[in-house]
């Protein structure tokens, strides 16, 4: 836990990592989840968030994903834990490049539109969160992954056989069968 919010760009280009805050005391914790003017002058990109979403899970391995939407989005949990993974599905370079790292209240992450983001509940009652700069529309072009693909080798600490997974998900298809993602400037 940092006593100092500081902000890195991960291997995935425009996806960053954020240390938080905690200030705690014997009631709890306190933390400023996002405060744009101090993200930002560390070099968070611009965000201007219209929608806050969570979304709680009650049990251990609970897996969602992997969904790249149209928006950028600001992760991180309220409580627990979860193991996150990242897959570039933009066109370019960085094409196909994987990133996992675990989030817990001290952490958070931006993601640009087109990183596939996924996670899996490490313990039980979990409330992730994130904050979205577009509203959600069922008209929404997005690309889902298959998050057990093993061409992606991700390390999911629960596997398959063990995860809680939608039954849409279980669908979603494998990286070889994708088209890389392009957005107009």
């Amino acid at each position: 836990m940092s006593d100092q919010i500081a902000v890195r760009e991960t291997i995935i280009p425009g996806l960053f990592e954020v240390d938080l805050v905690l200030h705690g005391d014997s009631r709890g914790w306190f933390k400023e989840n996002y405060q744009q003017a101090k993200m930002e002058a560390l070099g968070l990109p611009h965000f201007e968030p219209v929608q806050n979403n969570f979304s709680y899970n009650a049990d251990l391995g609970v897996t969602r994903g992997l969904h790249a939407e149209p928006w950028e989005k600001y992760v991180s949990v309220a409580n627990g834990s979860v193991f996150c993974a990242w897959v570039d599905l933009r066109k370019g370079d960085s094409y196909g490049k994987v990133l996992t790292a675990k989030v817990t209240p001290d952490k958070a992450f931006f993601i640009p539109r087109g990183v596939a983001n996924g996670y899996q509940n490490l313990e039980q009652n979990v409330t992730y969160t994130y904050l979205v700069n577009a509203h959600w529309s069922a008209d929404a072009q997005y690309v889902s992954l298959n998050m057990f693909d093993p061409e992606l080798n991700i390390d999911w600490p629960i596997k398959p056989d063990q995860a809680i997974v939608s039954e849409k998900d279980t669908k979603n298809p494998l990286f070889k069968d994708l088209t890389p993602m392009e957005f107009q400037p």
